[in-house]
């Protein structure tokens, strides 16, 4: 950014944590209504922030100590945050609540917080870290069956193992910067790592505008409330999570696909390759299949299992044509699929810390599927607030289960909370009434009064 605006630069994380946190109480806190449930969101949405800090200055310290504070501190965060989303489809009473900026400003700042941090993206530079996951999990793909226990990979999961081919991009750091790598200029033997950068910064750019342009066209589309959209996007934008990881692909990609997900559940087949692409991509939306699946129950379950099953064989196939054998193959679908995840070969955060040894994780897992489970019947009829709320409850459930840093990987259910958060009543967007009829009419469950297409 120096090169273009004069002697510029970046807003320091911490700093940002402060400004960020003014700006969203200025705008989004409600004064005429201090004990509004919106106003108790915004201070949760604030206390995550430090936690986040926390956990990255003790990796940056090599602080063990700080590290298990600020992952504490997450988890709890989260969890209170679950529970209010849990409870969010019995708060029928919805007033509308407006931000304290027009739309045109909330627009102007909005597009002026992604052209920085897009910005920020395309400047970063990478360091060694960076790019040592990309390098491991390239050796990986490219390997012959000689060696298929090699771990390299396996700590960069679960999910698709191509994605784990793109850099973590550092857009942010809280104390100077590290060495750097210009891999522009490291010759032949970095060459791929140029395609690998670049590739990163652009999958990295688009993931923000699908969820951006996502949540502005829920609000347009599905609340009737365009100002919403813009008010839940620029929030997003405006939080110091969004600053600091601007860069990983693997936390906005998969956020993009459930936001478009939601946006898309008028058509069910859509909303199915959706979810389908984003379990490949990360494994944990496997999750929200119980919850998915019952909302479609009454009609446009066909449509949407078909999707998701034919997205999946697409993903598999497509490793079966990147393998260079049969046993890298099924190495890179026990990634996929979650399998190596279950003995992981190198834990990382807070189950890495020994706060709690890592065997308790299986109860966990239990835990989070019998309540994934539980969804397909709960509650009874589901709406499209519903299918947001409980969507945002699951993915912060599998944040408890990461192996690999749970807890900051806050894009996967951060758009669906703020979409949450600003929705108005939607008790009358459910599948039967929103849907078509269907490829087969006259298997469909006939309901009388039922409305037609909203």
């Amino acid at each position: 950014m120096s090169d273009f605006l004069f002697d510029y630069h970046k807003v320091h994380p911490t700093t940002w944590v402060y400004l960020s946190s003014l700006l969203t109480i200025s705008l989004y806190f409600k004064f005429s209504r201090v004990l509004s449930v919106r106003n108790l969101d915004l201070l949760g949405l604030i206390t995550l922030a430090p936690g986040l800090l926390v956990v990255e200055y003790g990796l940056t310290q090599e602080d063990l100590q700080l590290e298990q504070i600020g992952y504490i501190w997450l988890f709890l965060a989260s969890g209170l945050f679950m529970i209010r989303l849990l409870v969010d489809p019995m708060m029928v009473r919805r007033p509308l609540l407006e931000p304290n900026l027009s739309i045109g400003g909330m627009t102007f700042l909005g597009v002026s917080l992604l052209i920085f941090l897009m910005a920020n993206v395309v400047n970063s530079k990478m360091t060694p870290e960076d790019l040592a996951g990309a390098r491991g999990a390239d050796q990986v793909r490219a390997r012959q069956s000689a060696d298929p226990e090699d771990k390299s990979l396996v700590i960069h999961g679960p999910g698709y193992p191509l994605l784990h081919l793109l850099p973590s991009l550092s857009t942010q750091a809280l104390l100077t910067d590290a060495p750097a790598t210009d891999a522009a200029q490291e010759g032949g033997e970095r060459r791929g790592d140029v395609v690998h950068i670049a590739t990163a910064r652009v999958m990295a750019i688009l993931s923000h505008l699908a969820i951006v342009i996502g949540m502005v066209l829920i609000g347009y589309r599905h609340f009737d409330n365009i100002r919403a959209g813009i008010a839940a996007a620029t929030l997003y934008l405006l939080l110091p999570y969004t600053a600091q990881l601007t860069g990983r692909v693997d936390h906005a990609l998969p956020a993009a696909l459930l936001v478009w997900a939601v946006e898309t559940y008028r058509r069910p087949l859509m909303s199915g390759m959706l979810i389908g692409l984003a379990i490949g991509v990360i494994y944990y939306p496997v999750f929200l299949l119980p919850l998915w699946l019952g909302f479609y129950w009454q009609r446009g379950l066909l449509r949407f299992s078909l999707g998701v099953v034919i997205t999946l064989a697409l993903l598999v196939g497509s490793l079966a044509f990147t393998s260079d054998s049969l046993a890298s193959f099924f190495l890179q679908l026990q990634q996929m699929f979650g399998w190596t995840s279950l003995s992981p070969a190198d834990i990382q955060g807070f189950w890495g810390l020994d706060i709690i040894p890592p065997v308790y994780r299986y109860p966990v897992l239990v835990a989070l599927a019998a309540f994934c489970v539980s969804l397909a019947l709960w509650p009874a009829q589901k709406n499209l607030g519903t299918l947001m709320s409980c969507s945002a409850a699951v993915m912060i459930a599998t944040q408890f289960w990461h192996p690999y840093g749970g807890g900051l990987y806050m894009a996967w259910y951060l758009p669906l909370v703020l979409l949450t958060i600003f929705r108005p009543n939607l008790e009358d967007r459910v599948a039967l009434s929103v849907l078509g009829q269907g490829w087969f009419p006259k298997r469909r469950v006939q309901l009388v009064g039922a409305d037609q297409a909203a």
